[in-house]
């Protein structure tokens, strides 16, 4: 499932081509698409035609069009877009032939190029779009709901299916303090709190392996175990392991997840931890020293970490 990074290429794309641009007629070509928009795909087609795209929010994993009216006025209400395991989101011209998975067109009306689509392909149908009502935040009220929001149009409010969504790392307003409280009070092992989108939001296996293998921890070491320091070093972690996936486009493992031109990520070049079971840990090597990757079983899917670097803790 696309994480932070790959999410925020598709949303800075969507920033890119359809930013201003007014929604001219919407197609559902999949029922399924649209399963959790109240009222289906009739209201769906006939809500969205005519509204402008006034900003492209994100939080965690999710992201979401604020729409406005003719006079520029926002409406409490926005569009959702969650990709889920297989959702691409392209820009293409009309005479552009349809993709085998394409669910949901947008027509947009012509700016300063020729008038564009934007379609949502699923293969797995895991993910969809959908109308929600925007709430008020509960953390940190009147602060920006989305770290790369370009705009204060969507300050302090989200739409209401992901309002137990936390901050996620990137998000200026991410508190590592309060995510330590939250650290202190669980039982949890210290990948499974962070994988825990109500915790901390848009970490995934990838990024949660990624981050352990920096900062040097195994991922079941119990999350209240870890002292104060060491938490400043994983929160950093995580921050620099998604800032460079997010320079390199995000990751990319086969052809489900692209951005908005169709373009893989090439982060997976990068990788120190995830998927590299059976190699040599390059901190380890680097060191003269050699120590081999191990692949263990986490959660129904997997983990991967250095023996040597991130040593299991004791009584487990």
């Amino acid at each position: 499932m696309p994480e932070l990074p790959e999410v925020e290429v598709v949303r800075s794309g969507i920033v890119s081509h359809a930013l201003g641009r007014v929604i001219e007629s919407v197609s559902v070509l999949d029922e399924r698409s649209v399963r959790r928009s109240d009222g289906g795909s009739a209201r769906f087609e006939a809500l969205l035609p005519g509204l402008k795209i006034m900003d492209v929010a994100r939080r965690g994993k999710y992201l979401w069009l604020l729409l406005g009216d003719s006079a520029g006025q926002l409406l409490d209400e926005a569009l959702v877009v969650h990709l889920g395991m297989s959702g691409q989101v392209l820009f293409k011209t009309a005479d552009f032939p349809p993709e085998k998975h394409l669910k949901i067109v947008l027509e947009l009306g012509a700016a300063q190029e020729s008038a564009t689509q934007l379609r949502f392909i699923d293969q797995r149908i895991f993910g969809g779009m959908y109308i929600d009502t925007l709430v008020e935040t509960t953390d940190s009220a009147g602060a920006s709901v989305a770290a790369a929001s370009r705009s204060e149009l969507g300050a302090a409010v989200l739409p209401s299916s992901v309002a137990h969504i936390a901050r996620d790392p990137l998000d200026p307003h991410f508190d590592v303090a309060a995510f330590r409280k939250k650290m202190l009070r669980t039982s949890s092992g210290i990948k499974r709190l962070l994988l825990d989108q109500s915790v901390i939001s848009g970490v995934g296996n990838i990024y949660a392996d990624e981050a352990l293998w920096q900062a040097k921890l195994h991922y079941a070491k119990p999350a209240r175990s870890v002292s104060a320091a060491p938490t400043r070093d994983l929160i950093l972690a995580v921050q620099r392991v998604m800032e460079a996936a997010l320079e390199a486009g995000g990751t990319s493992f086969d052809y489900l997840y692209v951005n908005v031109n169709g373009q893989s990520g090439y982060f997976d070049r990068s990788l120190n931890a995830y998927g590299q079971a059976g190699k040599p840990c390059k901190r380890c090597l680097a060191n003269g020293i050699s120590s081999i990757m191990v692949r263990e079983p986490f959660m129904g899917r997997s983990s991967y970490r250095c023996p040597r670097c991130q040593r299991k803790p004791r009584g487990l």
